[in-house]
């Protein structure tokens, strides 16, 4: 495939055909048609703590959904397309192999891509995808920076594919339970939500030198719409998370689907219109450039958002990372008579003092994952987006929360104890998030007294637009986009 045939494409003889809602091979999808899917990205064979292979728990997952249909594999890793084809040869499946998603999206007998790359590469692929008139299950976040995932909302909307986000939480039954009985007001005004992700990390390690690349990656590929330097870490599978130009620390890995529950817990349908942060890397001399402590506030309607992530173990030699009331990774819905808190499938709602009063949860024989890449599935063959249960649109917007948090994270400064705890005072869960910090970091061996954190300031978002405004607005803007190689540069879409 040359590599400017992805706007081509979309003006050749088949567009026609993708006006009509029909896929790439003409058949129109039906409601007892086989929807024929290629897995692009496996992830990480025997990454350190067990991490990673996003692809192939997708793969698990959409296998036990009848008429899907997997046919083809696609990860510029030799090696691990080659791992990921004789597992699926043991159990029967022949599936195509691919090294180049380009190739994937020429394929006629291939209907939706499930997207389960590195961030970076999410949105391209998903826009390219959709011109390809292919629909897409992408997995979170959506996209890399703001900018990117409002493309792939165009695109969605403009080519008339289904696309479907990761945040399988979005079919959970014990939280949409939940939710409505929130919503119902029984336990009074929503005062704030709380996103809590407590898990530890191991720091990634410190090179001196580059990291020769393994002679089965095509780097070039792997880099695609990111800077293509030097390897500057131990690993280049799964560790690319703590790097800010492929991935989006914790806040977009496991915290993002916290915050997209939060938002639908809160019916917020639009980005927040300020966002902070405050944190740092501490205890760690690695390589890993994102926090592994990060506390963020967004200013969201009708309710506040408080987030918290903590890295390091709760003490020094400790393995757990510690708990925030009843969690070390949920939510907790704050209303005036009560609160809810739980994980993504489901939870208990309780009084003021703390007596449980009633427990919302998923039936264990119905698996959340499951039950949400079966509704992509009915998606496509009914060629009716209203159905999906995770839209592009909610996608971005809870990618937006993480990438805004971030924005304000790294545009911050290195600050002293004192002036970060001037700056929470005015927020008293935010204040309260801080001290707590101080406590944790206290019992990993860091001075806290001395040892400076990063402050970031209040970034503004225009809703209209999605542009920041205010003091810091062309530093954020810069953050909300990127340049990219060619010819990997994400369409814009209009």
């Amino acid at each position: 495939m040359q590599n400017v045939t992805r706007r081509d494409f979309v003006k050749s003889s088949m567009a026609a055909g993708l006006a009509l809602g029909l896929s790439r091979s003409g058949k129109a999808a039906g409601a007892n048609s086989e929807v024929r899917l290629a897995i692009v990205g496996l992830g990480g064979i025997d990454v350190p703590g067990s991490v990673g292979g996003r692809g192939r728990q997708l793969i698990a997952a959409f296998r036990k959904v009848p008429g899907a249909k997997i046919v083809a594999l696609c990860d510029v890793d030799k090696a691990i397309l080659e791992h990921g084809a004789n597992l699926l040869k043991k159990e029967g499946v022949s599936a195509a192999t691919y090294g180049d998603i380009r190739k994937v999206l020429d394929a006629k007998d291939i209907d939706a891509v499930v997207v389960a790359l590195p961030n970076h590469w999410h949105a391209l692929a998903a826009v390219w995808a959709c011109q390809a008139g292919k629909d897409v299950y992408v997995e979170k976040p959506m996209a890399y920076n703001i900018w990117e995932g409002r493309q792939i909302v165009a695109a969605a909307k403009k080519y008339g594919r289904i696309v479907q986000v990761g945040t399988q939480s979005r079919s959970s039954l014990g939280l949409r339970d939940a939710f409505e009985l929130i919503r119902s007001g029984q336990i009074g005004k929503i005062r704030y939500a709380h996103v809590v992700v407590y898990r530890t990390r191991e720091g990634i390690g410190k090179v001196t030198e580059p990291t020769p690349i393994a002679p089965t990656v095509d780097y070039n590929l792997w880099c695609g719409p990111a800077p293509m330097g030097p390897l500057k870490r131990k690993q280049l599978h799964y560790d690319w998370h703590w790097v800010w130009s492929t991935g989006s620390g914790e806040i977009g890995n496991n915290g993002i689907h916290y915050i997209d529950v939060c938002r639908w817990a809160l019916g917020i349908n639009q980005p927040p219109r300020r966002a902070m942060s405050l944190g740092g890397r501490f205890v760690y001399n690695d390589d890993g450039e994102t926090p592994n402590t990060h506390i963020a506030l967004l200013d969201c309607e009708p309710a506040p958002m408080i987030c918290e992530f903590r890295g390091l173990p709760e003490k020094k030699g400790a393995k757990a990372a510690g708990m925030y009331r009843t969690l070390r990774m949920g939510i907790l819905i704050q209303c005036e008579g009560g609160y809810f808190a739980g994980n993504l499938t489901g939870g208990k709602v309780f009084d003021n003092r703390d007596k449980p009063i009633k427990e919302i949860t998923d039936p264990p024989s119905d698996p959340v994952e499951v039950r949400h890449v079966a509704n992509f599935i009915d998606a496509v063959r009914s060629r009716d987006a209203g159905q999906l249960r995770a839209p592009a649109l909610e996608g971005h917007l809870s990618a937006a929360c993480s990438h805004m948090a971030n924005v304000s994270y790294r545009i911050g400064a290195a600050s002293a104890p004192e002036t970060i705890r001037e700056a929470t005072r005015s927020n008293k869960e935010l204040a309260d998030a801080f001290e707590r910090c101080r406590e944790h970091l206290a019992a990993n061996g860091v001075d806290v007294s001395v040892t400076r954190g990063v402050l970031g300031p209040w970034v503004t978002l225009e809703p209209d637009n999605e542009r920041f405004v205010g003091e810091f607005a062309d530093q954020a803007n810069r953050l909300a986009m990127r340049e990219y190689r060619e010819p990997f540069v994400v369409p814009t879409v209009s």
